[in-house]
């Protein structure tokens, strides 16, 4: 059951809605997904793309226990930037039905909702990272992480910005039938990877804003194509045609990092891509992604991920 509602985000509904269409239909039928569209009345509802999505049921004529509750999200413009729209009528709708329900998964900024119907408390939640510190705001008893792709508490999922909503939905179905299915339905999909929930919504040259120096973001873009040159910040400080004091002062104002730190975080991003896409030993990675060494090489990935090289190609390999 997906809630729907005034300027909802059509592809936090129509997202999940293809991944359990699919997979009834990679599954021969046998995965028995039924997918309903729950509203505030009859009749049709406007997204926010302004494509009109027909209402199955109302809320008050959804009888429970459900299986899997769906809540997306709609978002507000805001002086700041976008403010998570807080429906009341959603939330007392949630707030009914969750308890009984098997498993309840908010999409994007749909954590709002499922937070403000309080099925967050004491949880760790993730959303949109546009709008995660307003959710750390108004819910301080919710441990929110605007970093992951998807995070699963319990019965209670809470996924990511806009598109991760795909990568929420099929570990909703490797949850149900298996990764064999849920790749299958990947596949299907054209998705590059099925993300698990642990990746970061972000790499890391998008993981802060753009730089107001326009040489800063140029060397930025130079780092990430070079993660195994010279990258030590005094080779970094000359292509500025900088000291190394001035120069590590004004990449910490412009990126909130020191060089080193951004440099380890670019490089422990390029061994990332390597061992989800290719088998090269871990020595090469190693040398292609500029940490020189296995060693090394673990010792980032630990201190960054918290996890090993070893454990990471096992769980993330394409």
């Amino acid at each position: 059951m997906i809630a729907v509602f005034p300027d909802v985000d059509l592809l936090d509904v129509t997202g999940p809605a293809e991944v359990f269409a699919l997979a009834n239909r990679e599954s021969g039928g046998r995965a028995g997904y039924r997918v309903e569209l729950a509203g505030p009345a009859e009749g049709l509802v406007r997204t926010s793309a302004g494509v009109r999505l027909a209402v199955d049921l109302t809320f008050d004529q959804v009888a429970g226990p459900l299986d899997t509750l769906l809540v997306p999200g709609a978002v507000d413009p805001g002086a700041d930037g976008p403010r998570a729209r807080i429906d009341p009528d959603v939330v007392a709708w949630v707030r009914r039905h969750a308890p009984t329900a098997r498993r309840t998964a908010s999409v994007c900024v749909g954590a709002h909702l499922l937070a403000a119907a309080g099925l967050l408390d004491g949880r760790r939640a993730t959303t949109h990272w546009s709008t995660a510190a307003q959710l750390a705001a108004d819910h301080p008893e919710v441990t929110v992480d605007p970093d992951p792709i998807f995070v699963r508490s319990g019965p209670i999922w809470t996924g990511a910005g806009i598109s991760a909503c795909m990568d929420l939905a099929l570990a909703l179905v490797a949850e149900d039938h298996g990764e064999e299915l849920a790749m299958s339905v990947a596949r299907q999909l054209v998705m590059y990877l099925k993300r698990q929930g642990g990746q970061s919504q972000f790499s890391v040259p998008l993981s802060s804003p753009p730089a107001s120096r326009r040489d800063i973001d140029e060397l930025r873009l130079h780092i990430a194509e070079h993660p195994d040159g010279d990258l030590s910040a005094s080779a970094l400080a000359a292509r500025m045609c900088l000291s190394e004091r001035h120069f590590a002062r004004v990449f910490r104002q412009e990126t909130g990092s020191t060089p080193g730190a951004y440099v380890e975080a670019a490089r422990v991003e390029a061994a990332r891509r390597l061992l989800e896409g290719t088998d090269q030993p871990l020595e090469q990675i190693a040398a292609a992604s500029g940490l020189g060494s296995v060693d090394t090489l673990h010792r980032a990935m630990r201190r960054r991920l918290g996890t090993t090289p070893a454990a990471y190609r096992k769980r993330f390999r394409l």
